[in-house]
């Protein structure tokens, strides 16, 4: 189903049996993105389904994918992050508590974990967009530290971030980033695309849709 991005069927099937909620956790650690990055918008789906008569039991689910965050668990969910954000983001009055936890794991976390969370924290944010807006000036230099990071991945999602909170303006006075040709991969309805970190800043520095 997350081959076919069979959104509909399967989140159907996680209605019915609720475990395999935390199945697609288990997917998230699938050595394909695509799979990964479905699994993740399969959850958010799911789960705002689930949170309609049960949001006691997505709750449940967001406390273990918190905890999954630390070695302690025995088995680091790399994805947690953004899995938490697309979650938060469908029912963000259900688990509002959630949006800090979420935006500060940017700071709280040990430097030595933090640089393999990092990426997905900042698109966790971003996700999140308007949500985290209250809570965005605190974690702010932490992401603009990284526009400066020697890897694309990074520099990029920090882009994509401030444009998503609504703080491309930062971006006018870095015209060396416009002109970044750094690969970035993104992924967007549905599908995994590269793109450029310049695209990425024209996007945020737009209006209207720019192609990535």
């Amino acid at each position: 189903m997350l081959q076919d991005r069979d959104l509909d069927g399967l989140v159907e099937e996680v209605v019915r049996k609720r475990r395999l909620l935390g199945s697609l956790v288990s997917q998230t650690y699938d050595p394909e993105p695509l799979i990964c990055w479905r699994a993740i918008e399969a959850m958010g789906l799911a789960a705002r389904r689930i949170a309609e008569d049960d949001p006691d039991f997505v709750r449940e689910h967001l406390r273990r994918l918190y905890w999954l965050l630390s070695e302690e668990s025995g088995g680091i969910c790399w994805r947690a992050p953004e899995a938490m954000a697309e979650i938060v983001r469908h029912r963000p009055r259900l688990f509002a508590e959630y949006i800090p936890i979420v935006v500060f794991l940017i700071l709280n976390l040990a430097e030595e974990d933090l640089d393999h969370f990092r990426t997905g924290i900042l698109w966790a944010i971003g996700r999140l967009g308007a949500l985290a807006g209250d809570h965005i000036p605190a974690v702010l230099p932490a992401i603009t530290s990284v526009l400066n990071d020697s890897d694309p991945q990074v520099r990029g999602m920090a882009v994509w971030c401030l444009g998503q909170v609504g703080q491309a303006d930062l971006l006018r006075d870095r015209p060396d980033l416009l002109s970044d040709e750094g690969t970035v991969g993104f992924y967007e309805d549905g599908h995994l695309t590269r793109t450029t970190i310049g695209r990425l800043v024209q996007r945020a520095l737009c209006d209207g849709p720019v192609e990535l």
